[in-house]
């Protein structure tokens, strides 16, 4: 309240009120706005916007499919992500953007590039992405400090090159760029996060441009796990990275039109990612060709490892080799058993359970210690909690972290042979049991006589593309169901973990075809294969995507699978059937202009037959 000319804010999160002290600004007399310190969007708060943080709820994070009630998270995040790591990620975000306008505005005058900071933006991105980094004091010792740092860095780069121009420099005063880091403890930067997060944004550029806005950074935060991925094996881009930057200075808008053009520009940007990723992997591990897997484990001592990171996976097999001990892939890491320079490892033994929801129960019961190289990681129990390690942008509280590039995987080792390990008829009895992985654009590109001959013959009449992530929701059998129901005279061609939902049935060949009906392209990771033989196929029917007998299955859950979506809707890819929910990100008049000019629909998971008679039925 007033007391003389000061008014009073006490604290708005109740959980955290002990532990805020009063926070006080001057107030002058017949003066409407309160003069705050420089944490406030343009240094000054007015009565109206202090109220509407003392109203905010203590978090609010709707990035993920499995938002609270479709709308967004409040208390605590589905994910496990606590409101304090809500509000840190947040102001991690707006930092990213002001050192990005910085960065950005330099490159335009010709400065030099700032490598440092732009592999920064790219990791710190990756680190707010679902199910990644849940460690409070990793953004509040070292990523905001570091991005506040990197910042004035480049503002310096900036000024120098406009004065060497003769050009007056721009103070972007009142914008991400100029934020101030006064203090590092979590209660003042939890109090900064409140006017630099989504519900401050909704404030300021309405709930339309705001939405916009939300779909921009989450689709980047998805691509820039992808260059997280493509740096870690040699593979880069300074054009990837001013292209990101120059989406991150410019979204800071209420231009609907231009903000769902540069939505677009980060699906294109998304795909030039891709490109490099796969050629990162296939250049370093060879191209990825069909090969059994077991997915039932083998006697002996063991490893697993889940994620994405194939690099990781290398060095671990080769810190391994000769040990006695057994590496297991799990989730996300399926797709390493295809490429010829891994699974020359003969201590690659398999793949161990299914997708990462599953994880705490299987987690559990596995033998030894568990390598968590990207997402998704879950809150670990206590029954193994003593066991995992995590490596990158992964992060959790009083979880041993391995860092650096080229790792250090000694104490895994080390653990994994005073273990038990896998004894057969005492931890496992089932019988010996493969699937097969490894089809990977090369090898299909091989085959493409043969495909167009299958076409023509009309023996392959239809291919699905069945692919994404997956979930906890029982919605999500949609994709086994449709999977199933397809008629015999199609190819399904899945990406990513809700292949899981199917990939371990028998759907046996097209019938007087040589090929099999599942096709297992990898993961999320892989997405540019599907890209690249839908895109030959098109070629050599002289028709586009769209012309095609292909339709488009697509099950999400984070941002990766947005930046994904965008790429896909930048390529003009039409009729996609998303789901099971749509983004609570995306507003009614978005979905309707994407529904009206792309034809993107909700997938109709009440009504499998419905969709199957509308994927099989439209006009290409």
């Amino acid at each position: 309240g007033f007391v003389s000319d000061t008014l009073v804010i006490f604290p708005t999160r109740p959980s955290r009120m002990s532990m805020l002290a009063r926070r006080v600004f001057s107030f002058a007399a017949r003066a409407t706005p309160l003069v705050a310190r420089s944490a406030s969007v343009a240094g000054v708060r007015s009565l109206r916007t202090v109220a509407a943080l003392r109203a905010q709820p203590a978090m609010f994070c709707n990035q993920c499919e499995q938002t609270e009630k479709g709308t967004g998270c409040t208390t605590v995040g589905v994910c496990g992500k606590t409101p304090a790591v809500a509000g840190l990620q947040d102001l991690l975000v707006d930092n990213v953007k002001g050192l990005s306008m910085w960065l950005h505005r330099a490159r335009q005058l010709g400065a030099p590039e700032d490598q440092e900071a732009n592999l920064f933006i790219m990791n710190s991105l990756f680190a707010t992405l679902t199910n990644v980094n849940f460690d409070e004091e990793a953004f509040r010792k070292d990523l905001i400090p570091k991005a506040a740092a990197l910042r004035d860095r480049a503002r310096a780069a900036y000024t120098k090159a406009a004065l060497m121009k003769g050009k007056t420099p721009e103070s972007l005063e009142g914008t991400a760029a100029t934020w101030s880091l006064d203090k590092t403890d979590t209660d003042w930067l939890l109090d900064e996060s409140k006017v630099r997060g989504v519900l401050a944004h909704r404030a300021k550029y309405g709930e339309e441009a705001a939405a916009l806005q939300e779909m921009i950074v989450y689709g980047v935060k998805g691509l820039a796990a992808y260059a997280s991925h493509a740096q870690a094996v040699g593979k880069e881009d300074n054009g990837v990275y001013g292209a990101v930057q120059e989406i991150l200075s410019e979204m800071q808008t209420g231009d609907e039109g231009k903000l769902l053009g540069l939505a677009l520009k980060v699906g294109e940007t998304n795909l030039k990612v891709l490109a490099l990723l796969d050629a990162g992997h296939t250049s370093h591990f060879g191209h990825p060709s069909p090969a059994p897997v077991k997915i039932t484990p083998v006697d002996g001592k063991a490893i697993l490892v889940s994620g994405h990171d194939l690099f990781d996976l290398e060095q671990l097999l080769q810190q391994s080799e000769g040990k006695g001990v057994n590496v297991f892939t799990h989730g996300e890491m399926l797709p390493a058993h295809g490429y010829p320079g891994l699974r020359k490892y003969k201590h690659l033994a398999g793949n161990y359970g299914g997708p990462w929801q599953l994880q705490k129960f299987e987690f559990a019961k596995f033998p030894g210690p568990i390598v968590m190289t990207t997402n998704c990681l879950i809150e670990p129990r206590k029954s193994y909690k003593d066991r995992i390690y995590t490596c990158n942008a992964v992060g959790w509280p009083d979880v041993p972290h391995i860092g650096g590039h080229k790792k250090d995987f000694s104490a895994v080792i080390k653990q994994a042979q005073s273990m038990e390990g896998f004894v057969k008829g005492k931890n496992y009895k089932d019988p010996e049991q493969t699937i097969t992985v490894g089809f990977g654009h090369q090898t299909l590109l091989s085959l493409a006589g043969e495909v167009i001959d299958a076409v023509k013959k009309g023996n392959l009449k239809h291919i699905f593309v069945i692919g994404g992530c997956d979930g906890n929701e029982s919605e999500r059998n949609y994709y086994r169901d449709l999977a199933l129901a397809s008629p015999s005279s199609s190819m399904i061609l899945t990406l990513g973990c809700g292949k899981y939902r199917f990939n371990k049935l028998d759907f046996g060949n097209i019938p007087n075809t040589p090929f099999p009906r599942v096709v297992d392209m990898g993961q999320c990771n892989d997405s540019y294969g599907a890209v690249v033989v839908a895109s030959a196929l098109a070629k050599a029917f002289n028709t586009d995507v769209n012309g095609l007998p292909i339709s488009f299955a697509i099950s999400w859950f984070e941002q990766k699978a947005v930046a994904v979506l965008l790429t896909l809707l930048h390529l003009g890819i039409k009729n996609i059937a998303l789901g099971p929910n749509m983004p609570a990100f995306v507003t009614p008049k978005t979905m309707k202009f994407l529904s009206d000019n792309l034809g993107l629909r909700r997938a109709n998971f009440e009504h499998v037959d419905q969709d199957l008679e509308k994927f099989l039925t439209a006009k290409h």
